[in-house]
């Protein structure tokens, strides 16, 4: 039996009711649409089977399955709900009457956070630095907290003011953002910012970001095996790390602050929301494949489906309290459904009912966009303000930032290593003094005919010298003629263009040719 459809549930000054999934998209009958002025707070069980929400009044729960209503509580000012891990269990915001289980003594403990999943049950704790000490994350297992060696593990490290800390789907490691107040370098305005990796098995590391600037979003892949991390001035890099911090895949650079992972883990979204136009790439994540661009301007809240195809994305108030209405996308880019809230109404909350892992089977990935009635928008692309002195004269290409395109950062075969950050700047320096060299080398012999003094050397600038050797010669033009090419790939996906395998691997080729024209130009 096909799993059922899952149902949206909206909240809003219109009241709160459950809308079918796709591809019906009408009103429930699940529950009558109870009035919006009352309706404060709801939630679903982690299956998804039971229902609970407070009217003002009481807080009722019903089988989602059956319809049937099965509690309700003279709770008239519950503001937050929660179900147990089993369904056995009701939680409201009231004050707690339990009996204290265990305690971890440790002084200053400034922040906590415990792990997901099933028992054993662990918990990453934070303790900030003072007077010269530096700051330091431990995991702890329960109930261990006692003794000298009860840590599972411990990572310090100073530039901390705070921290965010996010335990993988497995529980089997911590990825820790460290924030600084003040960034006393002077390079940024939101402070500083730190991404530090801690196993259970002891294990950490610092991950090295090639680009300096804020750390936006960090996501951990559902197979809790690698985490995406947006960071960097704008235009932001955004680049997938495997368990040993090293690199996997670079998406380059793009208008993007924040990434989602679908729930089965194979498709990846980053998305420029906020202070951004709402611009959205969809990865194919185990090929390296760019799926869809779609633009969802306006957005204050997106989720993935439980069923792995369709996202939501919504514009709520208090955020926005103009243009208020939710989207429900097909990840190819697709708009399947569409509701705007009237000008004098607004929506405050929208989601998705869960299901638990393993309920929605894996399909294979689609590149050609779903048909649709919904009308498609084209987004409305702001241009760029012009003086009224050049408002008649040609626009040129200029471009304020350096785009980086997408790479593949994967050791390929008979390849080594990709290079750092550090390695390439000095790679690009040697190109630039031989160019150099050759170019007074030129200027001495009356032979050869000098060549211009480039503005710039960028990294395939070669020089235009012969060698007398025919075949050498003709060896040197067709690796110029191969590595034009590439320069022209790299362009395209720069600006978006879908590139089949065989392109990518050419791009890949760069470095080799780049070699080997390098040893035909210094036998010259």
């Amino acid at each position: 039996m096909a799993p059922s459809t899952p149902l949206l549930t909206v909240r809003g000054s219109e009241g709160l009711y459950m809308v079918n999934g796709p591809p019906h998209f009408t009103e429930s009958t699940l529950f009558p649409r109870e009035s919006g002025k009352n309706c404060k707070v709801y939630t679903f069980s982690k299956d998804g089977t039971l229902f609970a929400w407070g009217n003002g009044e009481k807080i009722n729960v019903i089988n989602v399955t059956n319809k049937k209503l099965l509690h309700s509580f003279d709770l008239p000012k519950a503001v937050c709900l929660e179900f147990s891990p089993k369904n056995t269990v009701l939680a409201t915001w009231q004050p707690y009457t339990n009996t204290i289980a265990n305690k971890l003594h440790l002084q200053k403990i400034n922040d906590f956070v415990l792990s997901p999943g099933p028992q054993p049950y662990k918990v990453a704790v934070y303790v900030p630095g003072s007077k010269g000490a530096p700051s330091f994350v431990r995991l702890y297992q329960y109930p261990n907290f006692d003794g000298p060696h009860a840590a599972l593990a411990n990572k310090s490290f100073f530039k901390a003011d705070k921290v965010t800390m996010l335990w993988n789907k497995k529980a089997t490691a911590v990825l820790v953002i460290a924030s600084t107040d003040v960034d006393k370098t002077g390079a940024s305005y939101y402070g500083e910012q730190t991404l530090h990796y801690i196993a259970a098995n002891g294990e950490s590391a610092v991950v090295q970001l090639p680009k300096n600037g804020p750390i936006y979003d960090v996501v951990w892949n559902s197979s809790s095996t690698e985490f995406c991390a947006v960071y960097g001035f704008m235009p932001a890099k955004a680049t997938i790390f495997n368990l040993k911090c090293d690199p996997v895949f670079d998406f380059g650079t793009g208008p993007r602050n924040a990434a989602y992972y679908s729930p089965h883990g194979h498709i990846l979204v980053l998305a420029g929301f906020g202070n951004l136009r709402g611009q959205m790439e969809v990865w194919d994540v185990k090929n390296y494949k760019l799926i869809s661009k779609p633009v969802a301007s306006d957005s204050t809240y997106f989720a993935w489906c439980p069923d792995g195809e369709h996202i939501l994305t919504a514009t709520c108030a208090p955020r926005l309290r103009v243009n208020n209405g939710y989207k429900i996308w097909h990840y190819t880019g697709s708009v399947l459904h569409k509701y705007d809230m009237p000008s004098n109404a607004e929506l405050w909350q929208v989601s998705w009912q869960p299901f638990l892992d393993g309920i929605f089977p894996v399909k294979t990935i689609t590149y050609q966009a779903v048909p649709s009635d919904v009308p498609s928008e084209e987004p409305k692309v702001a241009t760029a303000y012009r003086p009224p002195a050049l408002r008649n004269k040609p626009i040129t290409n200029s471009k304020l930032h350096e785009e980086e395109p997408p790479q593949n950062m994967k050791p390929q075969a008979g390849n080594d290593k990709p290079l750092s950050k550090t390695a390439l700047k000095n790679q690009r320096k040697h190109e630039a003094k031989k160019a150099a060299k050759q170019e007074a080398r030129n200027e001495k012999s009356p032979d050869l005919a000098p060549t211009p003094a480039p503005q710039s050397t960028p990294r395939n600038t070669i020089s235009q010298s012969t060698s007398g050797d025919p075949e050498i010669d003709k060896k040197i033009k067709n690796l110029k003629k191969k590595l034009k090419a590439i320069e022209q790939l790299k362009e395209q996906a720069a600006a978006g263009k879908q590139l089949e395998k065989n392109q990518l691997e050419k791009i890949q080729k760069e470095k080799a040719l780049l070699q080997e024209l390098e040893d035909l130009e210094l036998g010259i």
